[in-house]
């Protein structure tokens, strides 16, 4: 069995109403749909431990590629196949690349925000809320950069058009979940909105993928970034 739960690996069960459940690494007790077969629960906070070394890393980045960008962040142990991490890692790694590209932010202030605004949605929220992390977090990434409020009129417009970009694009290709496929999605997604809305232009690699042997569920040939669709 491939990767799913932290604690045993088996299988994740996905509940229809919220259980208390308590984390089997800090004991938080807390409600959540998302356990594994055998009742493990691993919290967000506890799933995420060691994000913060994104910071370190994308503060020392030169890259313009946020597809490059965010792979680093995939080969840090912190990362797992599926997990909230990827919630902060997309607007992270868009972050990074646009001031490498010339875009005009103080890069470690936002990353701060990025940080605390992408570990606020929880995980599962593709499948509970209708809307996947990673292209909320391509919102986050495009309100950061535009500082939109919900009292602003074209920053607060552009966030919701990149959020909207991003979703609509993981809707046309649909489930079950992954959280890779969905981040580079975003992450493409955002870059072609960057370019048209900002003027900045950040690089847009061919992505292939590297992790379908780790996904349970993967789409196979389905999948864009599928390794059969690039031979």
């Amino acid at each position: 069995m491939k990767e799913e739960c932290l604690i045993c690996r088996a299988p994740l069960v996905y509940l229809e109403a919220d259980e208390q459940m308590e984390c089997e690494i800090c004991h938080k007790k807390e409600n959540s749909k998302t356990r594994c077969v055998h009742g493990h629960y691993v919290c967000n906070d506890c799933h995420t431990s060691g994000l913060d070394t994104v910071i370190g890393l994308c503060e020392a980045e030169t890259a313009k590629d946020p597809i490059a960008i965010i792979e680093k962040m995939m080969h840090l142990p912190f990362c797992h196949m599926h997990g909230p991490e990827h919630h902060v890692m997309v607007g992270a790694a868009l972050l990074t690349a646009y001031r490498n590209a010339g875009g005009r932010i103080d890069l470690h202030s936002a990353l701060i925000e990025m940080m605390n605004r992408g570990k606020s949605v929880p995980g599962g929220a593709c499948g509970f809320w209708g809307a996947c992390g990673a292209g909320i977090s391509s919102g986050m990434f495009v309100s950061i950069i535009s500082k939109s409020t919900p009292l602003t009129n074209e920053p607060f417009a552009l966030s919701h058009q990149m959020t909207a970009r991003s979703l609509a694009r993981i809707g046309e290709v649909g489930g079950p979940r992954c959280c890779k496929r969905d981040s580079f999605l975003s992450i493409l997604s955002a870059v072609d909105f960057v370019k048209e809305h900002f003027g900045i232009e950040m690089e847009k690699p061919e992505v292939v993928c590297r992790y379908s042997a780790q996904n349970n569920q993967c789409i196979g040939k389905r999948c864009p970034f599928s390794a059969v669709n690039h031979r």
